[in-house]
């Protein structure tokens, strides 16, 4: 392999493009949507039906509260699928847990992952639990979530066309501030003071899009709305924006003066080092690109359900190139690669 593994994180393009998309295993037309690099489902022509599937890893960590991990697992994983523009439907769950844990935390972690399975409309059909030596947190297996609905609801980035507008949801660093906000709220009290640290507690539970997703497509799909959605989790808004436009196939200009902001984040990004919280990772912040004329609408639909919302750039064609606006001023737009939420995390661990 020509390319090298990043130190920490997900892999770059370059390796997936060279590793990962040439070899995908058998051949078979009813794969609607093949894997791609920034977007976050697969999509399969089933019975007549679009079925979206995604995979991630099942991620528990004890110290937010079996509880609080738990639900947080569970968004983690449909916040992808619904970046289909679908419902989740079906939940297919590995546990491989590590030996500590016991039946108590166990009842806490589960109980917690049905109910919000039950909200969400989504049924476990199978899986596996076993306790297993050399397993540990937070990565405790792995689940495969599918949503199911007619073939003319599905969207994916093919769908997106030159004067798109760029929607994005609640803001940089969601998941970033949310994680520190669980972990060091002793930290953030001292820093701010109490009340401060109260709110900041309250970013945990908006580290999830699938409200944002299905609030979005309500208003429509396609032409009569949402031609995309990607999901800020790896590098960002900035991460995100740049892998939607590259996998659309497209340019953008996008005005950062125009993102939403949730003032809360900026305050617990500088306090654990992080310098550019648009670049660090941001599960619950929704990026999406829709028909112009529709996106007043998506936007309204939104604020109507208290999730901030603005437009914030237009896809252009791609011998445009990426711009990113700021204070009146255009520079160039480069992915950031490196997720600053990483060493920041750690960092404030020691």
């Amino acid at each position: 392999m020509k390319t090298k593994l990043p130190d920490i994180g997900k892999i770059s393009p370059e390796v997936f493009e060279e590793l990962i998309y040439p070899r995908l295993g058998a051949k078979r037309e009813s794969v609607i949507v093949p894997p791609q690099n920034g977007v976050d489902v697969g999509i399969v022509e089933i019975g007549g039906k679009a079925v979206a599937i995604t995979t991630d890893p099942v991620f528990i960590v004890p110290e937010y509260g079996f509880e609080r991990a738990a639900w947080f697992a569970i968004h983690i994983l449909a916040s992808d699928v619904v970046t289909s523009g679908l419902a989740p439907t079906f939940l297919s769950i590995d546990l491989n847990l590590p030996m500590e844990i016991n039946e108590e935390q166990l009842e806490l972690m589960w109980n917690t992952m049905h109910t919000e399975c039950e909200k969400l409309g989504m049924a476990v059909v199978c899986g596996h639990t076993a306790r297993y030596e050399n397993c540990h947190y937070p990565m405790v297996g792995g689940a495969t979530v599918l949503a199911e609905g007619d073939k003319d609801k599905y969207v994916t980035p093919k769908f997106a066309k030159p004067g798109d507008h760029v929607i994005i949801t609640k803001g940089p660093a969601i998941e970033s501030s949310g994680i520190f906000a669980a972990m060091f709220p002793e930290k953030i009290k001292s820093a701010f003071g109490e009340s401060f640290a109260q709110k900041a507690s309250e970013l945990f539970y908006k580290m999830s899009v699938v409200e944002d997703a299905l609030t979005a497509v309500s208003v429509g799909v396609r032409e009569n709305g949402v031609t995309s959605m990607h999901d800020a989790t790896e590098c960002g808004i900035w991460g995100g924006v740049y892998e939607l436009a590259q996998a659309s196939g497209l340019g953008i200009v996008i005005n950062k003066d125009d993102i939403v902001k949730d003032d809360r984040v900026f305050g617990i990004c500088d306090l654990f080092g992080i310098e550019d919280p648009y670049a660090a990772i941001s599960e619950g912040t929704l990026i999406m690109s829709a028909r112009p004329d529709k996106s007043e609408g998506i936007v309204n639909a939104l604020k109507n359900k208290g999730i901030p919302a603005s437009v914030a750039g237009e896809l252009t064609l791609q011998e445009k190139g990426m711009t990113i606006i700021e204070n009146g001023k255009e520079r160039a737009f480069v992915h950031p690669r490196v997720d600053p939420f990483w060493n920041a995390f750690y960092n404030a661990l020691k």
